[in-house]
């Protein structure tokens, strides 16, 4: 029998990119951010990577208004990542930000009606950068119609199609430029079900681990593993945590959130757990809120061969008390945690 749980869950789904833009309060993955208070906007400074200096890009948002907030009435927490995999280490959260903004139900810049297909983009709002979506203080010199966050996307827009359509001011974005961005989904959020299945006692586990390892088939497996290989094999078995994750995300392998905000993450690993997590700005404790799983990473098109982007999962932490300042974003804490080696 199906038990539903108290968690909701992220899957990722290809949709009309029209329906992911910012008046429509959309939860997604890629492409440009669709912020949701539209200025003042955070910074570029604020979203470089402490490590490469870079501009970190736009990874995922997710739309949660909190219906007893009256300032929350709409709101949506952001997380950003660098491109850079020389930057992603273990357990690092380094080349990780995550900001926060809400908004209460009359603000300046949404109809406080619900929105419908025909609903316009707000005209109101900081400029863009013309390459990643995040603002865009620069411009560029001849035209003074295209926006950029750094002087690196100005001459990545302009080696990929600007320097040819300057005086064009219909110019769309070029499949170059389009490649700084992860690829666009949108995050379809389900609550989550599960089969409970009837745990084993640890002597029965143990007596199907002895069955096993004197089996013929254990003697066929085992002579071909290297002693590197059965030490990290081992290591897994006595992982509880990591078996934890593993029958529970087996219910719906797809899933690239877990969204239980005042709860607990599901972890992948006994090591590197949260700790210490700092304080709000205002002073508030932070609590759990979602964590970001590690099929993310097979549609984000950032398999290589070296130094890649990874993580066993990505635990976001949001103020407690749902800070309010108007406007203004807020920034909020990420822990990342790696498979145990």
């Amino acid at each position: 029998m199906a038990e539903k749980s108290h968690v909701d869950l992220g899957f990722v789904e290809k949709t009309d990119p029209e329906n992911l833009t910012c008046q429509h309060f959309p939860s997604k993955i890629g492409g440009k951010p669709a912020w949701l208070s539209l200025a003042p906007l955070p910074t570029p400074n604020q979203l470089q990577c402490p490590k490469c200096s870079g501009i970190c890009i736009f990874l995922l948002q997710v739309y949660a208004p909190v219906e007893d907030d009256s300032n929350a009435f709409h709101r949506t927490v952001f997380v950003f990542l660098c491109k850079n995999p020389n930057c992603h280490q273990p357990n690092s959260n380094a080349p990780f930000c995550v900001v926060r903004s809400q908004l209460p139900r009359d603000n300046d810049f949404y109809n406080p009606d619900p929105p419908t297909p025909a609903t316009p983009i707000p005209s109101k709002g900081d400029n863009l950068c013309a390459v990643c979506g995040i603002a865009g203080p620069k411009c560029c010199a001849k035209c003074h119609s295209r926006s950029y966050c750094s002087k690196e996307h100005q001459v990545i827009d302009w080696k990929y199609g600007h320097k040819q359509n300057c005086s064009n001011s219909e110019e769309d974005g070029s499949t170059k430029r389009s490649q700084v961005l992860f690829p666009e989904y949108e995050l379809l959020i389900e609550e989550e079900e599960f089969q409970k299945k009837e745990e084993k006692s640890e002597s029965e586990k143990k007596e199907e681990l002895s069955s096993f390892l004197t089996s013929d088939k254990a003697s066929s497996l085992l002579q071909d593993c290297t002693q590197e290989e059965l030490e990290k094999m081992s290591n897994q078995s006595e992982d509880r945590t990591f078996s934890k994750f593993r029958k529970r995300v087996e219910h719906a392998p797809d899933q690239v959130l877990r969204y239980d905000r005042g709860g607990s993450p599901l972890l992948v690993s006994n090591d590197n757990k949260p700790d210490n997590i700092p304080q709000c700005t205002c002073g508030a404790k932070r609590q759990f809120e979602f964590q970001v799983m590690p099929q993310l990473l097979s549609h984000l098109g950032v398999d290589q061969v070296g130094a890649s982007i990874d993580w066993g999962t990505l635990c976001v932490y949001t103020c407690s008390k749902n800070c309010y300042q108007g406007n203004q974003y807020q920034h909020e804490y990420l822990w990342k945690q790696d498979y145990s080696k």
